[in-house]
Order: structure tokens, then sequence, then C-alpha cells
């Protein structure tokens, strides 16, 4: 379990356009299609990783929760299923259900979402303002496997929280720290 954290991306960047394919209704969606009014998390994240299967009800709790706020949540598998077939775009529908992900999970075969995200582990977290610019990136909260530390997603939920309000994020802001993402060898 090699432990990696986020790049962190400058804030203020506008979020990178994609078009992928949802593992969960079958079709294809873009950014525009999956943007919210205020605002947009986008997550990458895979099936096997332990600090994602450790995240995985909070942040379903929190996308049900914002979601009826405005705030949309999309997840993203960049990882490479030659080599880690338990990420498969048919075993990603089966991990949507399981957990009740009440968003989008895409599959992006190509990596090239991950790399224009400058994504670099799973769990790593992003959210857009609604003019889809960058307010925060980085961890969940520091709830780690196995470090006693309880779920409880303040982190994102009070970047999320300060977005509605309208109010200024901090921008003293933890990276994420998971899996590395699996890329494909040249």
């Amino acid at each position: 379990m090699a432990r990696t954290p986020s790049n962190m991306l400058p804030l203020g960047t506008k979020a990178p356009d994609f078009e992928l394919w949802d593992t969960v209704s079958e079709k294809t969606i873009s950014l525009k299609n999956c943007s919210g009014d205020k605002g947009t998390v986008i997550m990458f994240i895979c099936n096997h990783c332990p600090f994602v299967i450790h995240v995985n009800p909070k942040i379903s709790e929190l996308a049900r929760e914002y979601q009826a706020k405005g705030i949309r949540f999309v997840a993203i598998s960049s990882n490479d299923v030659d080599n880690y077939p338990q990420d498969a775009p048919h075993l990603m529908k089966e991990k949507a259900k399981e957990e009740g992900y009440s968003f989008p999970y895409l599959y992006d075969e190509t990596q090239e979402v991950a790399r224009a995200y400058d994504a670099a582990c799973t769990p790593d977290l992003y959210l857009f303002d609604p003019d889809l610019k960058l307010v925060y990136r980085g961890q969940l909260d520091d709830s780690r496997p196995g470090n006693g530390i309880p779920l409880s997603g303040n982190d994102l939920k009070a970047a999320m929280d300060a977005l509605l309000a309208g109010k200024a994020i901090s921008s003293e802001q933890k990276p994420s720290l998971g899996c590395n993402i699996k890329w494909k060898q040249a």
C-alpha cells in the first residue's frame, strides 16, 4: 500500500473538460453534464485501494447531503485495468451499486483526465465553484486506514459549506493521501 500524497493543483485552476464513460448509467458524460449549480466535487478513486475503501461510506453520505444543496459529485477511476483488473469498468458498476453511489463513476481509460487534473492518488479530491474554478483540493479529513481517527469528512465539508455560504475557503489545505494511481507502462 503505497502512501502517495496529492500533487495539489493550483487553486483557481479551471476544471479541465472531459467526456468519459459512466459505468453506472452506461452513457458518456461530460464535465458540463455533471457539474453543479453551486459547485462540483471531482474525486479520483478506484475499487481496490484501501484508502478509498476506508472513505467510501463518508463520500457516499456527503454526496447525498450536498447534492441536495446544489453541489454535484462525480468519481473517476483512471487505473490501468490490464494490471489491476479489479478496477475494470464492469466491476466499477458493481462497486457503485454496493456502496450506494448517488453520482456517476467514470472510467478514464486513456488516463488523460487524471493527467489533466494532475491527480496522483486515490482518493484525490477537488472542489470547483459554479464557474468551475478550483477552490479546494486535498484530503477528506485526517482519518486513514488504521490510524484510529474516525471519518468525519471535515476538510471537504468545511470547504463545501464555505462555498455555499459565499465565504472564503482557507488556502491552508492538506493533501490527500492514498495509493498511487496505477499508470500504464509506455
